[in-house]
């Protein structure tokens, strides 16, 4: 057993939890625009569950600054999923810095965790109805 099989935290599931101000306008981005329904709903809460993986959106006073990724999702076909999510009304951010530019709303990244066996990975990254900034990405192997 490493050390950090002992720790009490090592084990825990994480659950992302995002800000919405209006909740019923978020609950309508969500499902119209990402295709997601809750799985289940709290006043002032809506579950969501995706690849074994809960997020929840919750009726907040405060806004996020949308100025960094607050949630990521891992896909096979970042293409695909993008031109999908376009095709539903979803806008991507364009980026040009150096060293970071996207096309077609895609950047290209280079390098990558040892652990997930890739040399890179493809992103692209939008704004909820919220305000709350969401990835996409797509090991590149």
């Amino acid at each position: 057993m490493s050390a950090d099989d002992t720790h009490p935290l090592a084990r825990a599931r994480v659950a992302t939890r995002l800000p919405a101000q209006d909740l019923d306008r978020a609950r309508r981005f969500y499902s119209e625009r990402l295709g997601l329904e809750p799985v289940d709903e709290r006043p002032g809460g809506l579950l969501y569950r995706c690849g074994g993986a809960d997020f929840v959106l919750f009726r907040s006073t405060g806004a996020s600054p949308g100025t960094f990724t607050q949630m990521a999702l891992e896909v096979d076909d970042i293409e695909a999923v993008v031109s999908e999510l376009q095709r539903r009304g979803v806008v991507f951010e364009e980026v040009d810095a150096p060293g970071f530019r996207t096309s077609g709303g895609i950047a290209e990244i280079e390098g990558n965790y040892p652990s997930k066996g890739a040399r890179g990975e493809r992103g692209a990254w939008f704004r909820d109805s919220e305000g709350n900034m969401l990835g996409i990405g797509e090991p590149v192997v």
